[in-house]
């Protein structure tokens, strides 16, 4: 029977861990693919208090030894089911049942898809999600990056190291990324911003060769060629597994306040997965802590 138990293991949740098991409770992330979140994509972080740069994959590396070494377990297992019981609460996860007290949702996000046909078949075959995974993939050749928040306008910046020509596609006539983003693009000659643009097909059998872009305002279409698509167009959560024990909004994420408290007493939520108005590492590691202290106050 563990105090804790931490579903996720990004900034958000191994932070949890790490105070959770400095309050002396009995703590286990489970997590299914791999620790850090979608910060271990990131080339370069940049605007965590006390770090000047860092790189997203040393960040999350950091935090998970040092929960790590304070005796957290981690299981790499997806969390399947949550059921309350009589005794507190248990969750199904790789067909083993793990019992515990209470439980810290931070399961974070995944990457919004296009939502276009061949988009599946396409994936890893020129359309990727991740330009530090699979840019160097694309060295001298021609990609395009669809978005325009923080992370397109670094995916951009980061392909235009090595690639020939990178097209940055956004649908509106202002990128959203932070202005220091925006400035470094005036200097990459190689980078050609593409402004109110969607991505509306994919063109290629085997790999990806093209793509067709229409124009948000005139309705007009084209076709691009390309060899690579790096999709940057936000995240969404996947919490639907867990809508019997707390509540959703229209959107998926877990509705929780401030003090990350669910409906359900004992279940917690921190981090992207939950409403909030500002997702950045700084709020998640926040609301690590809290949760974790909220769910240490409940366990007693």
């Amino acid at each position: 029977m563990y105090d804790v138990v931490i579903i996720g293991a990004g900034t958000a949740g191994l932070s949890a861990a790490i105070y959770a098991k400095r309050a002396g409770k009995s703590v286990m992330v489970l997590e299914e693919a791999y620790y850090g979140g979608q910060i271990v994509n990131t080339p370069h972080v940049e605007n965590y208090p006390g770090i000047k740069e860092i790189s997203g994959f040393d960040f999350a590396t950091g935090i998970y030894e040092q929960a790590v070494e304070l005796g957290t377990e981690i299981v790499f297992a997806k969390a399947e089911e949550i059921r309350n019981t009589d005794t507190g609460k248990e969750i199904l996860a790789g067909g083993v049942t793990y019992p515990c007290k209470s439980i810290i949702l931070a399961t974070g996000s995944k990457n919004r898809p296009l939502g276009l046909e061949h988009e599946r078949e396409l994936t890893g075959k020129g359309i990727s999600y991740c330009a530090t995974c699979d840019g160097a993939f694309f060295k001298g050749k021609t990609v395009a990056v669809f978005g325009g928040g923080n992370t397109a306008v670094a995916d951009a910046l980061y392909l235009s190291d090595t690639c020939e020509t990178v097209y940055l596609i956004h649908r509106r006539n202002e990128f959203r990324a932070e202005k220091e983003l925006q400035q470094r693009l005036s200097g990459r000659k190689n980078i050609v911003s593409l402004m109110e643009k969607r991505v509306t097909a994919l063109f290629g059998n085997d790999s990806l060769t093209g793509i067709e872009i229409e124009d948000v305002v005139t309705g007009e279409k084209t076709e691009l060629k390309t060899d690579g698509l790096f999709v940057a167009i936000g995240r969404m959560p996947d919490n639907y597994r867990f809508e019997n024990v707390v509540e959703l909004d229209k959107n998926g994420y877990i509705m929780a306040g401030e003090d990350c408290k669910t409906k359900t007493g004992g279940i917690f939520a921190a981090g992207d997965c939950r409403t909030k108005q500002v997702r950045q590492l700084t709020t998640a590691a926040a609301d690590g802590a809290i949760a974790a202290l909220a769910a240490c106050e409940y366990v007693g």
